[in-house]
């Protein structure tokens, strides 16, 4: 870490600050502060490598000459998430009935966050009124008893002995809002089928207001998860890709004229299959800014091909790492950099950057109306299932940021619901109540 000294005016976050950050990752061993050349230190501490970040591969590198010298590398890295699951492993089992048993002190005293009060902000969401709009999924789990391998062949075999099902894709979205005080309009395109009405009673009997349009062309999408043993053996998709037809769009976009008057915030959940073609999203961007709302989204492509940077002027953007490099086409450049230039090409005022298990990145504007870059590590050290965790992580940061939260806070509440979702098996709609118990 270089020195204030050294840096002069380009230290714009004091050494102390810089040396507490990097000593809090888990995988540095020690910290050491630089009060001259970077050559110089080189050649006396004498490193087998020195890693930059991938933006620097084509810029001047002062260091390389003194590396040549004795051997060590050069080595430039895009910094993507990477981690073992022997750190999974060695987590701390506390056996404590709270989630969140390990704060982020540092990132809640950096931005003066004080978890207790932040309660208020969560007491305001019933003054919200939330419009979700995206790809309705049916997500089904089919709980089997191992009976061994095939003999005829090398096939696992079992028999089901449970099957549940569960609110997904932006069906959750609205569920969560709605869990956690929101009054929720929600508008989606589905098959005429059994799997349609099930979601539409779901959402009713979660306090969601669901206009949910038939499509006889396609079925609703259901995710199929057998599992034995706490493994998911076996995922299969039900679904239809096809972009719906235009008149499915303009019903879609005439739903949502006559609500927007009502609405604070509207929320996209897109799963890339067709719920969202590009030309309605335009028109609903268009008629949400002309209204005023704060507008969030997440376009998730864990199977498929998407462009979360197509929802543009977002307040708030909330794509995994896999899902910017995707959007971008840039597999190369460093975390931050990555943010930026999402944020650059989405005209998104917030961007929030999901990381798995290593946590999330904060692209966000500060008090001070600029641009500031920090992390918020996972805060549930254990997971039981981790699907649903960005679903929960938007839907509660966006309604935080509408109710008057700054970006730390709003991120910061979105981490602790994400905590909260993967603490179970299935997508289970966050309560108000939960939330707050674990802000206490």
């Amino acid at each position: 870490v270089h020195s204030d000294s050294l840096l002069g005016e380009e230290a714009h976050v004091s050494q102390d600050l810089r040396l507490e950050v990097v000593s809090a990752n888990s995988y540095v061993d020690e910290v050491l502060l630089i009060d001259r050349s970077v050559e110089s230190a080189v050649e006396q501490l004498r490193p087998d490598f020195v890693v930059k970040g991938k933006e620097h591969e084509n810029l001047p590198n002062p260091e390389l000459e003194a590396l040549r010298k004795y051997g060590g590398k050069l080595v430039f890295s895009s910094g993507e998430a990477v981690f073992s699951s022997i750190d999974l492993i060695n987590m701390d089992f506390t056996g404590s009935d709270r989630i969140v048993t390990h704060p982020p002190n540092d990132f809640l005293t950096r931005h003066e966050i004080n978890p207790i009060e932040l309660a208020s902000t969560v007491n305001k969401f019933p003054n919200l009124q939330v419009c979700v709009i995206g790809d309705l999924i049916v997500d089904e789990y089919l709980t089997c008893d191992p009976l061994g391998m095939s003999q005829e062949d090398p096939t696992i075999v079992v028999t089901p002995v449970d099957m549940q099902r569960f609110l997904g894709g932006s069906g959750i979205v609205a569920a969560h809002a709605a869990g956690l005080g929101a009054r929720v309009h929600y508008l989606s395109v589905a098959g005429d089928d059994e799997i349609r009405q099930y979601a539409v009673e779901e959402l009713e009997s979660c306090g969601v207001t669901a206009d949910v349009l038939r499509d006889d062309t396609r079925p609703t999408t259901l995710k199929q998860r057998f599992r034995a043993d706490g493994t998911t053996l076996l995922r299969v998709s039900h679904l239809h890709q096809t972009s719906i037809d235009l008149s499915l769009q303009n019903q879609v976009f005439e739903r949502f004229e006559q609500i927007v008057s009502e609405c604070q915030l509207l929320v996209f959940s897109d799963f890339n299959y067709g719920c969202l073609p590009q030309a309605l999203v335009e028109r609903l961007v268009e008629c949400a800014q002309a209204a005023g709302l704060i507008m969030a989204a997440d376009s998730q492509c864990s199977s498929q091909i998407g462009d979360v940077s197509r929802f543009n002027g977002m307040d708030l953007l909330m794509p995994t790492e896999h899902e910017a490099r995707v959007s971008l086409r840039n597999h190369q450049d460093g975390l931050v950099v990555l943010a930026e230039q999402l944020r650059t090409v989405s005209e998104a005022k917030n961007i929030i950057l999901t990381l798995g298990a290593e946590g999330s990145l904060l692209h966000v504007h500060g008090e001070d109306g600029l641009l500031h870059t920090d992390r918020i590590p996972q805060l549930n050290s254990a997971p039981r299932d981790v699907i649903g965790a960005g679903d929960s992580h938007l839907i509660t940061s966006a309604m935080a940021m509408s109710v008057g939260a700054t970006g730390w806070e709003a991120a910061y509440l979105g981490a602790v619901a994400a905590a909260i979702q993967i603490n179970r098996i299935g997508n289970i709609p966050i309560t108000q109540s939960e939330l707050i118990n674990e802000l206490k």
